[in-house]
């Protein structure tokens, strides 16, 4: 590990949790070295609320995707990334990094491909959060020095491109829960539901349907905290009172960490910060995969966790209440199957992940060969 550099490091990421998140990891391990940390990223991440990028330099640029669905939509897609693309030069220019870390998404090309036409040009990495090469990451692969992945078993990497097993950062509050130990449920029973940083509509109708089908016996012993949408959320209430479930329900939930703690089961999509903080939480899941994932990513990332045991994939097509109760009620009464998923979910997840991460980028900006 090395002191902090002179130039600033630029992250470029936005959108959703699932890119942002991990940024955010990275962004509050490189503060705590004592580095410069400049955020570039579009005008969708101001709702995410970072505490982390609070206290860093923030920059928005125009950008967009290019995955319209009529013509005139992409080509205003392409002017936008165009002028992102300028914005993100002129600002670097000024800033003279000494590298930008991309977490894909969109939001990343801009700041990317204007480093790499920079007179002084910066190191340049990607972080790949998902089992499949996001769409972004597969463009800006190109123009990058290193690709640093997630997954073992990662698909649509570019031949001959040069890549590091790192795991996702995981914000630090999660981080903390490694290796904790995980308890059977015994008096108490507590079910953590995520959807997801833009929340499942789904959810909000299946899940609880599923959890008043399970017996009394079961429902008496029940704590959920459930994501939910706010429009979602008064007839999910309805369904837990008349099953006599006790449910918090929440858009967004600010002590993720100390309900994973609490957790005895996990159901969730399966974007990549929650497997992430799965693994690192060591918590049994039950995934249903986001359907309209792009490449299907959702399932690529359930499957890795399932194939060694350590979560069950559930597709939602496939999905009703009861199919859904009868999983949930034959794993309740299976403590030593949630054991063992918890003890196999450990086995996948790569602690400090934003610590090598930070070493990767620090010691790149000294000269150390990739």
């Amino acid at each position: 590990m090395r002191g902090a550099q002179v130039k600033p490091i630029i992250i470029a990421a936005g959108g959703t949790g699932g890119h942002f998140f991990p940024a955010e990891a990275l962004a509050a391990e490189l503060m705590k070295r004592g580095e410069r940390v400049v955020l570039i990223t579009d005008s969708r991440s101001g709702g995410l609320n970072s505490t982390v990028f609070e206290k860093a330099e923030r920059h928005v640029v125009a950008g967009a995707g290019l995955s319209g669905r009529s013509l005139g939509s992409a080509m205003r897609g392409v002017v936008a990334l165009l002028r992102g693309i300028r914005q993100a030069h002129a600002l670097m220019a000024g800033l003279n990094p000494g590298a930008v870390v991309a977490f894909g998404g969109y939001p990343a090309i801009p700041p990317v491909i204007a480093a790499r036409f920079m007179r002084q040009r910066p190191m340049i990495f990607l972080h790949e959060q998902n089992a499949v090469l996001g769409r972004a990451n597969r463009l800006l692969a190109y123009f990058s020095d290193q690709l640093a992945l997630t997954f073992t078993k990662t698909e649509k990497i570019p031949a001959g491109k040069k890549t590091i097993i790192l795991g996702n950062p995981v914000r630090p509050a999660i981080a903390a829960l490694y290796l904790q130990g995980y308890q059977a449920p015994s008096d108490k029973i507590e079910i953590l539901v995520l959807g997801g940083s833009l929340g499942a509509k789904v959810f909000g109708t299946l899940i609880p349907a599923a959890l008043a089908l399970l017996p009394e016996y079961l429902r008496e012993k029940l704590v959920v905290s459930q994501q939910c949408r706010a429009d979602d959320t008064p007839q999910a209430q309805a369904i837990f009172q008349s099953a006599k479930i006790h449910a918090t329900l929440s858009p967004f939930f600010d002590n993720v960490a100390e309900l994973l703690s609490n957790a005895h089961l996990v159901i969730a999509r399966s974007g990549a910060s929650t497997v992430a903080e799965l693994t690192i939480a060591g918590r049994p899941a039950i995934f249903i995969p986001l359907p309209s994932a792009i490449d299907d990513h959702q399932r690529a990332n359930a499957d890795a966790l399932a194939d060694c045991g350590a979560a069950w994939r559930v597709d939602q097509a496939l999905l009703t209440p009861q199919i859904l109760a009868n999983k949930i009620e034959t794993l309740i009464n299976n403590p030593q199957t949630l054991e063992s998923a918890a003890t196999a979910a450990t086995t996948q997840a790569h602690p400090g992940a934003a610590e090598k991460l930070a070493d990767l980028v620090q010691n790149a900006m000294a000269g150390a060969k990739l």
